[in-house]
C-alpha cells in the first residue's frame, strides 16, 4: 500500500532519503556536487512529502517559495528498488496541489543533464524546459524547467 505524508524537512524519513539523493548526486555531478550541493540546502523546508510503500520510505520531493507567483521543485528522489513504479509522478502530482492551495500558479525546478530520468519524469508530466534561471544561467550541465498550473 502506498501512503503519501506532506511533511517539513524536520521528518527524519525525508532526511533519510535526501541523504540517499546526496549520495547518487555526488556521483553523477562529479566535480561539479559542490556547486550544486551549495543550492539544495533542506533546512526551513515547509513543505516537503515522503512517500511509503508498506511503511517503508520510498520517496521524497519538496517545494519552497521561489517568486511570488512560482514554487521550485526541490530534493526530488526515489530508492532504485521502487522506481518505474509511477511514485516519482505521485510526488510530483502531490507537490502541483500543495503548490496551488498555497495559491502559486506555477512550479519550476533544475535538473541535471547527467540525470536523463529525472528529464523524461519532468517532461512526462508535462514540464516544459525554459531558460536556466537564478544561479544556473550559464550553468551549461543544468537543464530547466517549467510548469503552469
Amino acid at each position: 500500500m502506498t501512503t503519501i505524508k506532506r511533511v517539513t524537512s524536520e521528518n527524519d524519513d525525508f532526511k533519510s532519503l535526501v541523504a540517499l539523493l546526496d549520495e547518487d548526486l555526488a556521483i553523477r555531478d562529479g566535480d561539479e556536487h559542490a556547486f550544486y550541493h551549495q543550492f539544495n540546502k533542506i533546512n526551513l523546508i515547509k513543505h516537503a512529502i515522503v512517500v511509503y510503500s508498506d511503511h517503508t520510505p520510498v520517496g521524497c520531493g519538496a517545494i519552497k517559495a521561489f517568486s511570488d507567483d512560482r514554487m521550485e521543485v526541490k530534493r526530488m528522489f526515489v530508492k532504485p528498488e521502487f522506481r518505474r513504479k509511477g511514485i516519482a509522478s505521485i510526488i510530483l502530482n502531490e507537490l502541483e496541489l500543495w503548490a496551488e492551495e498555497l495559491n502559486y500558479p506555477g512550479l519550476v525546478l533544475e535538473t541535471g543533464k547527467n540525470q536523463p530520468e529525472a528529464i523524461r519524469l519532468y517532461e512526462k508530466n508535462n514540464f516544459a524546459v525554459i531558460p536556466n534561471y537564478g544561479q544556473y544561467i550559464g550553468v551549461t550541465n543544468s537543464i530547466c524547467f517549467e510548469k503552469i498550473l
